[in-house]
C-alpha cells in the first residue's frame, strides 16, 4: 500500500509547513518551477524559511514572490543573479536576506547524498575560491578537494508532470532538473502534477521518481506548461 496522500488542493498539500523550516524547491528559472504551490505556501504563511533552488527567483512570481514577501530568511543556491532576479538584488544589498553560493553540480550532488544517506563527499570545484573558505580539505590522487556535507530539507516543493495514484512521478522533458534530488532529500515532499493516472497507468520504464520518494501529491491542471 503507497504512503502518498492526495490533499485536495495545494493549501491543503502545504497547510503544515512550519516556521523556521529548509524548503527545496524545484525548477531551473521558471522551468519546472511549482508556482501553485509556492503560492499556497504564500498564503499560509511560513515565515524564516531557508529555501534551496538553483536561482532566487525571476521576475516577480513564484520563488521571488516569496522573497519579496519576507518569509525568506536564507537562500542556497547557484544562480541568484539574472537579468529578472530584482526582488533578490534589492533584498541582499539591503542585507534582508542571507546567501550561500554553490556551484551548480555541487548544489546537485549535495541535494543527491541527503537522498542517498551519505554522510559528506570530497570535491575539487571551489578550491583557491572564496566558496573554500572554512572548508576540511583533503589532496587525493594529487589533487585537492573540498568536503561538502548533504543538503537535508524539511519540505520539498516538487512540480512533475504525471503521477499514478501509487505517488509514482514522471515529469516533463526539461522541468525534471532538481525534482527527483529535492524529493528524495526531503523528510517530506509535496509535488504538483497536472494528471493522476490509476496505478499501473504509467509504464515503469519511465517512471524518474519512484513513490517511495513522494508523500503528497495535488492535482494542478493548469501545472502542464513548463
Amino acid at each position: 500500500m503507497s504512503r502518498t496522500v492526495f490533499p485536495e488542493d495545494v493549501d491543503a498539500a502545504v497547510a503544515d509547513v512550519a516556521d523556521g523550516s529548509t524548503v527545496l524547491i524545484g525548477g531551473f528559472g521558471p522551468a519546472g518551477q511549482p508556482v501553485e504551490l509556492i503560492d499556497a505556501l504564500l498564503r499560509q504563511g511560513a515565515t524564516d524559511l531557508t529555501v534551496v533552488n538553483n536561482n532566487a527567483g525571476n521576475g516577480d512570481v513564484g520563488l521571488a514572490a516569496l522573497l519579496k514577501a519576507g518569509r525568506v530568511r536564507r537562500i542556497v543556491c547557484s544562480f541568484p543573479r539574472q537579468s529578472d532576479s530584482w526582488v533578490f538584488d534589492e533584498l541582499y544589498r539591503s542585507g534582508r536576506i542571507e546567501l550561500e553560493l554553490v556551484p551548480q553540480g555541487n548544489l546537485a550532488e549535495r541535494l543527491r547524498a541527503a537522498g542517498a544517506g551519505i554522510g559528506a563527499f570530497y570535491c575539487p570545484t571551489g578550491v583557491g575560491t572564496p566558496l573554500a573558505e572554512g572548508k576540511e580539505t583533503r589532496v587525493i590522487d594529487g589533487r585537492e578537494h573540498l568536503l561538502e556535507f548533504p543538503i537535508h530539507g524539511d519540505v520539498a516543493l516538487v512540480k512533475a508532470h504525471v503521477a499514478d495514484r501509487a505517488g509514482n512521478l514522471v515529469y516533463r522533458k526539461t522541468a525534471r532538473n532538481f525534482g527527483p534530488l529535492m524529493a528524495a532529500a526531503a523528510r517530506t515532499s509535496v509535488v504538483q502534477v497536472a494528471e493522476v493516472v490509476p496505478t499501473g497507468g504509467l509504464d515503469p520504464e519511465n517512471v524518474v521518481t519512484p513513490a517511495i520518494y513522494v508523500d503528497r501529491v495535488v492535482r494542478v491542471p493548469q501545472g502542464v506548461a513548463a
